[in-house]
């Protein structure tokens, strides 16, 4: 095993299955199958053909898209469908920095196709070999991804929050890190990936942060989401994710990157150009918009 293995399910892709999901002509996802037959049941809300699966025209703004959309998929959950139902909006729209067209329940993203964004920090002590990074391990109780290894603190993007205020809610929450040193963390990039797995369609865009701690830190979970933390070095880490597949699927990608960028991972590895290629392999991560 290696990390290209980490990197190789991201690849490739066939969406040939799924009906693109348009709302006023324009593309936000890509429904699933066995979803899309239980949307004909709701032709006020979704037009459902063998092509595509569009929101009703009838509902031409944010506020009437997204309570006819709630309503239906409340309907559906009642039904027993999206068993992970958490109450938090996701905002739904063409481009990152775009007006979203409406909102909707985070658990049925990835039913959905929809593209959502996260925000991941890289919490690390010391610099160069003496480097060590922070470890979470997921709540064994979690729905998601349960007694999975996860960044020091990661979460999901809900509409109506920046990036770096979810950055430093998620950070109080999940490891009791102080807003002035939460704020201190770097933009560094992103990771993107489309990728199908047993949550759905995952169709991401990953914002991640670098953070420098003081060797003194000790992380405290304050939500429950995280069992324990750990302080690897650097040499730990690349092992368990190149040799396993312990840590959460896009957790490993982020680390992945942010090896390569500290130079732990270089060109002179045999697959370096094939797993640059995998942590940046969604086809619309740019969301560069049309010329004027």
């Amino acid at each position: 095993m290696s990390l290209l293995d980490r990197i190789r399910p991201f690849l490739y892709r066939d969406l040939s299955a799924r009906r693109p999901f348009l709302i006023d002509g324009a593309r936000v996802g890509w429904v699933e199958p066995a979803l899309a037959e239980r949307l004909r049941a709701f032709p006020q809300t979704f037009a459902v053909d063998d092509d595509a699966v569009r929101l009703s025209a009838t509902l031409a703004d944010f506020d009437s898209r997204s309570r006819a959309v709630d309503a239906v998929l409340r309907r559906l959950r009642a039904d027993g469908l999206f068993p992970g139902w958490r109450d938090e909006a996701y905002a739904v729209g063409t481009r990152f920095d775009a007006p979203p067209l409406m909102q909707i329940e985070r658990s049925v993203v990835p039913s959905f196709g929809i593209k959502a964004y996260g925000v991941h920090l890289n919490g690390y002590v010391g610099r160069g070999d003496a480097m060590r990074l922070w470890v979470g391990r997921r709540s064994r109780r979690k729905a998601a991804w349960p007694g999975k290894l996860d960044h020091l603190v990661a979460g999901g993007q809900p509409i109506g929050l920046s990036l770096m205020d979810n950055l430093v809610k998620e950070a109080g929450e999940e490891a009791s890190l102080p807003p002035e040193l939460a704020r201190r963390a770097h933009p560094v990039g992103v990771v993107t990936y489309l990728v199908t797995n047993e949550e759905g369609l995952r169709s991401d865009v990953v914002f991640s942060y670098d953070l420098e701690l003081p060797a003194d830190f000790q992380p405290v979970n304050r939500d429950g989401e995280v069992e324990e933390f750990f302080l690897w070095p650097i040499d730990r880490v690349m092992r368990v994710v190149a040799e396993t597949d312990d840590f959460k699927f896009n957790v490993a990608l982020v680390i992945i990157d942010f090896l390569i960028r500290h130079g732990f991972v270089g060109p002179d590895d045999p697959d370096y150009l094939a797993i640059l290629a995998g942590l940046r392999s969604h086809p619309d991560y740019l969301d560069v918009p049309p010329a004027a």
